[in-house]
């Protein structure tokens, strides 16, 4: 992927700046809500942490997609939240508490997603890449250059 001035310095500060507005709009009372009715914060945890990934996982099956979209789509469903979700709730007159607690709740909980990587190349490609997944990381960050990083012929 070629780096530009848009995508290394333009985009990072505008979502910065973004969830700075965010964060401006909101009180302590609309976490306090968020903590004192834990029942929506589960059940969307259930949701995108577990649901979204298996609800992508048959649709990437049924539609025969190609492997890099199916592993593209996987990698989509199993990372939700971030700061253009958090936009789209505010613009939604959603809750923005919610949602920004959610965001922070999956990047906490997303020790997950290295296994997930393994999963999803063994389920569309055929094989796992362990040459690119052998270190135990857990961060999206890591995924990510391991999914750019691949010597394909190594792997097969």
């Amino acid at each position: 992927m070629n780096e530009s001035l848009f995508t290394l310095l333009f985009l990072p500060i505008s979502l910065g700046i973004i969830m700075f507005g965010l964060g401006l709009s909101l009180t302590f009372d609309d976490f306090k809500r968020v903590v004192k009715y834990p029942k929506a914060v589960v059940v969307a945890l259930i949701c995108q942490m577990f649901l979204l990934p298996v609800i992508c996982f048959f649709l990437a099956k049924v539609f025969k997609l190609e492997p890099a979209l199916a592993v593209g789509m996987m990698l989509l469903a199993a990372s939700p939240g971030g700061a253009t979700s958090n936009l789209y709730s505010y613009l939604a007159k959603g809750d923005v508490a919610l949602n920004i607690s959610l965001t922070a709740i999956n990047s906490v909980l997303d020790f997950h997603f290295a296994f997930n990587c393994q999963f999803i190349f063994r389920s569309f490609y055929g094989f796992e890449p362990v040459c690119a997944l052998t270190v135990q990381k857990s961060n999206r960050s890591f995924c990510h250059y391991a999914f750019t990083s691949i010597d394909w012929n190594a792997c097969k």
